[in-house]
């Protein structure tokens, strides 16, 4: 995969330092409309920022302080975390502050300045349907296998998984397959890429794997592949560059990335950034947001691009961070 960089032409290349710039600038636009209109994402657009940097190989291009402060600023006294001061404690922000905390090696900071490993651990296993073995995303009750795969990925982390019925989680993801290999939000639903993902990556995180027809999702995974090289996430549907990440990283966790045509995709992504102001659209052409970024860096990632920190295709962070964490 080494000449791959090589073979493209030189618009195709990645632009890692705008890149870089792109998403140091996010934080820096209060003035404008759009930065209020997606306050409800903040906790969550730190994360996806962070990550990104990380695997572009510039971990300390954001504040580590600042960053921290921030991330506490959002925690309750549940334990739970909120995309933003003032917003309710979600699933969701409660695993991305995690990721971060991990990601700066800041872990600590919870028993000396925060609510507590074991109290944000409890937030998220009260969440838990005891019936069902499936995850709300906060009080309201709405359930979903993402917030199921949210639940294992912050407890796995936190090194606190026996607070909630692990095999029942199992269960109800098994529940969630259908006759082509996928997995839906819940029984009976279309099957999706983006929950394909959360299931496998939540069987993965409790060591079921074996529970997977790796061939039968596999040729579904790989018929995502269309025509200019990009992924989608469901039959019939446009590419989408966050597709490069939830379609490869299931394929990975299968051993099936080789199904699909990897210089076609590196070549989708790449044309899909802004090589002149950073930052990477779900299509060539589009705005730019630093949702796509993430994901679109995280699948040249798994894609052995050149220049790219290794990512875990279960935990979408650096491998590096996850066996640091992990102790591997």
């Amino acid at each position: 995969m080494t000449g791959h960089a090589e073979k493209l032409p030189e618009e195709l290349k990645l632009v890692t330092a705008a890149h870089v710039k792109y998403i140091q600038s996010l934080d820096t636009k209060e003035d404008e409309y759009d930065y209020w209109l997606t306050e409800h994402l903040r906790l969550n657009g730190v994360y996806w920022g962070l990550n990104a940097l990380h695997l572009l190989g510039h971990p300390d291009a954001l504040p580590r302080d600042k960053t921290i402060e921030f991330v506490l600023s959002c925690q309750h006294p549940s334990g739970g975390f909120s995309a933003a001061p003032g917003h309710d404690a979600h699933m969701l922000p409660t695993l991305y502050a995690i990721q971060i905390l991990v990601m700066l090696d800041a872990l600590d900071v919870l028993e000396q300045r925060g609510a507590g490993k074991v109290q944000v651990g409890q937030f998220v296993a009260d969440l838990q349907n005891r019936a069902t073995g499936t995850f709300a995303g906060d009080e309201f009750g709405e359930e979903d296998t993402r917030f199921l795969y949210a639940a294992l990925n912050a407890l796995s982390l936190l090194g606190l998984l026996s607070l909630v019925d692990v095999d029942k989680a199992v269960e109800h993801v098994v529940s969630c397959v259908n006759f082509d290999g996928g997995y839906g939000v819940s029984p009976g639903a279309e099957s999706h890429a983006g929950q394909v993902f959360t299931c496998v990556a939540a069987l993965s995180i409790a060591g079921r794997l074996d529970l997977v027809d790796a061939d039968k999702l596999g040729r579904w995974l790989s018929e995502r592949q269309i025509a200019g090289g990009g992924l989608n996430g469901r039959p019939e549907k446009k590419e989408d560059v966050c597709y490069s990440w939830w379609v490869l990283s299931s394929l990975a966790m299968i051993g099936r990335t080789h199904w699909i045509d990897r210089e076609q995709l590196i070549g989708f992504i790449l044309r899909c950034q802004d090589s002149e102001l950073g930052g990477i659209a779900d299509r060539p052409g589009d705005m730019v947001d630093v949702w796509h970024t993430v994901f679109g860096v995280s699948g040249l990632s798994l894609l052995n691009y050149p220049g790219l920190e290794p990512v875990d295709p279960v935990y979408c962070m650096p491998k590096a961070s996850i066996d640091r964490v992990m102790g591997r």
